[in-house]
């Protein structure tokens, strides 16, 4: 304990993560479907994991650019200019460790000790657990979900923003379209959040992960589309969640050319920069990838339609169908801890799911599913949730 004791109060505050609980509570297990985690069932293509293996036994594994590849930036600037329409020089992207990575540099560069940082919850947990590592304080601002008549749907009011600024906040964090929710900002949203932060001077970190994998035709709205040169506005990315790269832990940020010295200082104190032969797979995954990307999001989207048909049908579970990302954010009549009924549905069904509890404020009665998977494994997972619906 004394040891302990003598960490930084923000390190010992960090909080264990809600999901990775239940992972660790069902690994293993003979027949689970495991719907826990945000990634795919698919492995790295070929192409890209080919372009990497060239380049590691070509010898591609000294030191190298810390704010990416030559390469791997123009690639980057081709990308948007192919899915947003928009030029941008190659000098607008830094590469980092990990779409966790981006997120970290862009606090590391807006907020620290006692700054404050909104975001919108339901969230992703690691961003409010990477504010207070910092020192930053997270402030969530929750989504609101209205409907009628079983029409549901996630909604962001940009006035409980507004409400939410004090004389110490120092950005807003935008992740849209949602993990978990789903929920997928339309311009007019957007331009009202960008207008918000320019009137009061504060940056926003737009993490646009999901912008591809959108069911209402087209890439998701974006703040690329609306801002200006001059706005204050970090992108965060990665590579994980359109290539199936998970596990590669490479990401990207976006940003004003003038900031490129600053975020490449930043680059050189916490990683020093991303292996060159896992830059030349990222390469790949840019210029060669946009068909496998295609082809996922059709099936992710088929994947939604069997998931929310056959939950649908129990008259318990309740759910706005999402618009964009790849979850089902879901709450069950009757169930009021999320957590616990995580771990029971592990124990009974053999299904694991992440708990809404670890996305923090208005998750607590829901839980969320990954249907990035296969279609049949899916309709079983589905069944088997829906089969414990009616122990309640």
């Amino acid at each position: 304990m004394a040891l302990l004791e003598t960490l930084r109060a923000e390190a010992r505050a960090a909080p264990e993560s809600g999901i990775v609980a239940v992972m660790n509570h069902g690994r293993g297990r003979d027949g689970m479907i495991p719907l826990w985690a945000g990634e795919g069932d698919l492995p790295t293509p070929a192409f890209i994991a080919d372009a990497a293996s060239r380049a590691l036994a070509g010898g591609e594994t000294f030191y190298t650019w810390q704010k990416g590849i030559p390469e791997v930036r123009q690639a980057l600037a081709r990308y948007y200019e192919r899915h947003f329409n928009k030029t941008f020089a190659p000098e607008e992207f830094i590469l980092t460790g990990s779409g966790m990575h981006a997120i970290q540099l862009a606090l590391d560069a807006v907020a620290g000790k006692g700054d404050e940082v909104i975001y919108l919850s339901p969230a992703w947990p690691n961003f409010a657990a990477a504010a207070g590592i910092s020192g930053a304080v997270p402030v969530p601002v929750v989504l609101d979900l209205t409907g009628i008549a079983g029409s549901w749907g996630w909604s962001c009011d940009v006035e409980k923003i507004a409400a939410s600024i004090t004389p110490r906040t120092r950005a807003i964090f935008v992740n849209t379209p949602s993990n978990p929710t789903g929920w997928t900002a339309d311009r007019e949203t957007l331009q009202a959040i960008l207008e918000l932060a320019r009137a009061r001077g504060l940056w926003i970190i737009a993490d646009e992960i999901y912008a591809l994998f959108h069911y209402d035709g087209g890439r998701a709205p974006s703040f690329i589309d609306i801002m200006r040169d001059d706005d204050r506005i970090l992108f965060v990315n990665s590579f994980s969640k359109n290539w199936s790269m998970t596990g590669w832990r490479v990401g990207w940020i976006k940003t004003h050319p003038s900031l490129q010295q600053v975020f490449e200082n930043l680059i050189q104190y916490s990683t020093s920069g991303v292996a060159q032969f896992m830059q030349r797979g990222a390469v790949a995954a840019l210029d060669e990838g946009d068909a496998f990307v295609a082809r996922q999001v059709a099936h992710a989207r088929q994947a939604r339609d069997l998931v929310c048909g056959i939950l649908g049908q129990t008259g318990k579970v309740r759910f706005a169908v999402p618009p964009g990302a790849f979850y089902l954010f879901f709450s069950i009549d009757g169930v009021n801890d999320s957590r616990a009924a995580a771990f029971d549905i592990v124990d009974h069904a053999n299904v694991g799911l992440a708990p809404g509890t670890a996305f923090g404020a208005g998750g607590e009665k829901f839980l969320r599913l990954c249907f990035l998977r296969r279609l049949d494994q899916l309709e079983e997972a589905a069944i088997r949730i829906a089969d414990w619906t009616r122990r309640l």
